[in-house]
């Protein structure tokens, strides 16, 4: 189940928000700037399906999200549990930084925790399986994949170069919750 827990920058012990209604989660983010959603394949995606049969069966957003922001690239990413890479990405992905362009992914399986420190307030989104977010550029963020993780994301790019992060060299992430 998806869910949005917002807290104040400097409190991470005391929840200003916390829900798991689809539609509360999408006005919240809304409000700063967050674009959230939920998809529908259109043709049955199981752990086995190639990443061209990911692409296939969620085409038609594709093209839309394609056509309305001007994206470029995509591509699917898994990780799983048994990566031998899985901490040194975890820690990677849990500094807080920035993209130039926007960070948009879609969860085919498994879950992920992107939180985003927008105003003095840290929103973090659990994302699950459907749940598409987009965190415009040069939003600061963060985002933790857990310590056993088990996704499949599509990713949307307008830069050719893919995932470039520019680190802020902040802090907060170590103070803020994270997946188990």
């Amino acid at each position: 189940m998806s869910r949005l827990t917002v807290y104040s920058s400097d409190n991470a012990t005391t929840s200003l928000l916390d829900t798991s209604n689809n539609e509360h989660i999408s006005a919240e983010l809304a409000k700063a700037g967050i674009r959230f959603e939920q998809w529908q394949a259109n043709a049955p995606v199981t752990a086995h399906s190639s990443n061209d049969d990911i692409l296939q069966a969620y085409a038609a957003d594709i093209q839309r999200l394609k056509r309305e922001r001007g994206y470029i690239t995509v591509d699917v990413i898994s990780l799983s549990a048994n990566h031998p890479d899985k901490t040194a990405l975890r820690q990677k992905f849990l500094a807080e930084h920035t993209h130039s362009e926007d960070e948009v992914r879609f969860f085919v399986r498994g879950q992920g925790l992107f939180c985003l420190h927008i105003a003095g307030k840290v929103y973090q989104v659990l994302c699950q399986q459907n749940d598409l977010i987009s965190v415009p550029a040069g939003t600061t963020h963060w985002f933790d994949m857990g310590s056993e993780p088990e996704f499949t994301a599509i990713r949307l790019f307008n830069n050719a170069d893919g995932w470039v992060a520019n680190f802020t060299g902040s802090s907060i992430a170590r103070h803020f919750p994270l997946l188990t």
